[in-house]
């Protein structure tokens, strides 16, 4: 008896699937508009947005991270985590002026548009002469650099000249590999933020 209603059930399930499944439904303006809105509003952690960044720059972004640090000159810089410290990805102020302190080692989303920025031979040879002219801005501690920003970018070296020589045989090796000469870091310029914890 349970078997024979098991298979009516089914039998009427089916129907009502079959039913509706010679339709096709057309996207409407309506359902793209909020097809849309839907993926604008949709958080992504910093290992998604790395994940997806050279499709992603240039374009609005809603994600979080854990804050390991904010710059010491005037907090302009945050710089959040993904799932571990490789995974980490610099957001700018702009025009929020500055994070608050209460960033740090807490959870903040941010609102802001995925940045792009090339290093390149020309990118090279400008920081060369900045550095001869005593015209290069300084991050971190002396001409070692920012240590979090250089993690961020896979940095090694404790001078201009290693960090340079460094970049050079990166962009070399990609050169070679995928026939680009230079190195893609990206960054998100903020529009908003907010401390979760």
């Amino acid at each position: 008896m349970k078997m024979k209603s098991l298979i009516m059930l089914a039998a009427a399930a089916l129907m009502t699937v079959s039913c509706g499944s010679g339709k096709a439904k057309k996207a409407t303006a309506q359902d793209v508009a909020e097809q849309s809105r839907v993926e604008a509003t949709t958080t992504l952690d910093v290992d998604a947005l790395l994940a997806d960044a050279e499709n992603l720059a240039g374009k609005q972004v809603n994600f979080e991270g854990i804050c390991t640090h904010i710059c010491k000159h005037g907090g302009r810089k945050i710089f959040l985590m993904g799932s571990d410290d490789s995974k980490t990805i610099r957001v700018e102020a702009g025009k929020l002026g500055a994070f608050d302190q209460k960033c740090v080692n807490s959870v903040v989303k941010v609102i802001g548009t995925l940045c792009e920025e090339r290093i390149d031979e020309a990118y090279l040879q400008r920081w060369e002469a900045q550095v001869a002219a005593q015209t290069a801005e300084q991050h971190g501690n002396g001409e070692a650099g920012c240590d979090t920003e250089k993690k961020a970018r896979g940095e090694v070296g404790n001078t201009v000249a290693e960090r340079i020589a460094n970049f050079r045989a990166k962009i070399a090796a990609r050169n070679a590999a995928e026939g680009k000469a230079y190195l893609s870091f990206y960054f998100v310029e903020a529009q908003a933020y907010e401390v979760l914890e």
